[in-house]
């Protein structure tokens, strides 16, 4: 019926594709309640005293890390681009991202995972993705289709209908990465 090789992403994103977006939306506010929830419990974190040793991150966890994040974002990246054709996409490959960051900051420290993505970064990045999200869908509606009619946007880029809804859908697949 939408002309879309993958059975999960007819549903999520042109059934469902308000429903989706706005899932997005949630997701991207949650974000932000938890940043405003740490950097607030920050305040009152007590320093190391004097005579209190930092200890230095394990060698082999670091090394192991050091290993494992490239691949795990490699990984994030296939999951995000092949989501629209075929399982996964953009929240199975944010999570994989957000869980390398994490990653990160459990084998150092919260200051070193900071220093690779800041929150500020990471806000941008965010609000970027429902931009890009809606962008898609209101890019839809200026060319004369309704809301997430990615045919449409056969206008604007140079392809087939059908090419037209996959390349939409990876954009999609990217903003909702981008967010989670």
């Amino acid at each position: 019926d939408t002309e879309v090789p993958n059975m999960v992403t007819a549903v999520l994103a042109d059934y469902r594709g308000f429903d989706t977006m706005f899932e997005t939306v949630v997701v991207f506010i949650a974000g932000m309640a938890v940043i405003a929830i740490l950097k607030g419990s920050t305040k009152g974190r007590p320093r190391r005293k004097d005579h209190e040793v930092e200890a230095e991150p394990d060698l082999i966890v670091t090394n192991t890390v050091r290993l494992i994040v490239p691949v795990l974002q490699i990984f994030a990246f296939y999951v995000l681009a092949h989501g629209h054709v075929s399982p996964g996409g953009g929240f199975q490959g944010g999570v994989v991202m957000g869980a390398s960051f994490i990653l990160l900051a459990l084998a150092w420290d919260l200051d070193h995972a900071l220093v690779r993505m800041s929150l500020p970064k990471c806000i941008i990045i965010a609000a970027a993705g429902i931009i890009l999200y809606g962008g898609i869908g209101f890019l839809s509606m200026l060319l004369g289709g309704e809301f997430l009619d990615y045919a449409e946007l056969e206008k604007v880029l140079p392809v087939s209908r059908e090419m037209a809804r996959y390349h939409a859908m990876l954009g999609v697949e990217i903003g909702v990465g981008f967010t989670v």
